[in-house]
């Protein structure tokens, strides 16, 4: 069975082949039904690896390079000496090598897939609000620069994620955001009587624009608001429940 995906229009281009893949079309159960993506779930690895299986034939892949993600800025580049099984601690992956996709794992946090696919160069990046903050979408792109991709040709797409409306942060990290970074002001906000909600699709595409890259224009899609597509951590948490399934986004490079 090919699980289902969608795609961004931007990056829809015979050199490559992507999809941000939602809950649907896998084998896990419970509250990790169905096509959870992540080992850190409280699932069999069975099925994490049946889903991964899915997923990579949906892609044409002949592998997907997953990472154990620490909410850093650091990247990792997928050369042919790189131990593609094993769980690479970073946030970003980039690569010139076809038919291995690069992937994000997510569960509210911002996917990101870039490309330039005339140096042949693309990226994945999971962007929680920390990694956004810090500056993960800057080291990505920095470093496919430097695999040979230009700023005018890099496109990227944030995928589905939670919306500024449905994340409720507190004032607490609205004063570490603006901390860290005094730009995230502009993505803050409080409706009356509430507290602060960070818009981290809004942030991410803030950052990849200020770092040269094109971005693709459709909005992610809400994790949170569409519980029954996609997982969300939040969501989970909320309805009482301490465990929760990743979706998965990924990009390759046709060889």
């Amino acid at each position: 069975m090919i699980p289902p995906y969608v795609t961004a229009a931007a990056l829809n281009m015979p050199q490559i082949s992507h999809g941000f893949f939602g809950r649907q079309g896998g084998v896990s159960k419970g509250l990790c039904d169905s096509l959870n993506a992540g080992f850190g779930a409280d699932d069999d690895a069975e099925n994490v690896t049946e889903n991964h299986r899915r997923i990579a034939h949906a892609l044409g892949a002949k592998h997907i390079v997953t990472n154990h993600q620490v909410h850093s800025a650091d990247v990792v580049v997928i050369t042919p000496q790189t131990d593609l099984t094993a769980q690479i601690k970073a946030d970003s992956l980039v690569t010139t090598l076809p038919n291995i996709a690069l992937s994000a794992l997510h569960a509210d946090c911002a996917p990101v897939l870039l490309a330039d696919v005339k140096a042949g160069v693309i990226g994945a990046c999971h962007a929680g609000w920390r990694g956004a903050v810090t500056g993960v979408t800057d080291s990505t792109v920095l470093a496919m620069v430097e695999l040979g991709a230009t700023l005018e040709n890099i496109i990227a797409a944030v995928g589905p994620c939670i919306s500024g409306k449905n994340y409720e942060v507190g004032q607490s990290f609205k004063e570490t955001a603006i901390a860290l970074n005094a730009d995230t002001a502009d993505f803050l906000s409080t409706p009356a009587g509430g507290k602060p909600h960070f818009n981290l699709p809004d942030y991410v595409r803030y950052r990849l624009k200020r770092a040269g890259a094109r971005i693709d224009a459709a909005p992610s899609p809400c994790t949170y608001a569409n519980p029954e597509t996609y997982f969300s951590y939040r969501y989970n948490t909320h309805q009482g429940h301490s465990n929760y399934g990743r979706n998965l986004s990924a990009i390759m490079l046709r060889g």
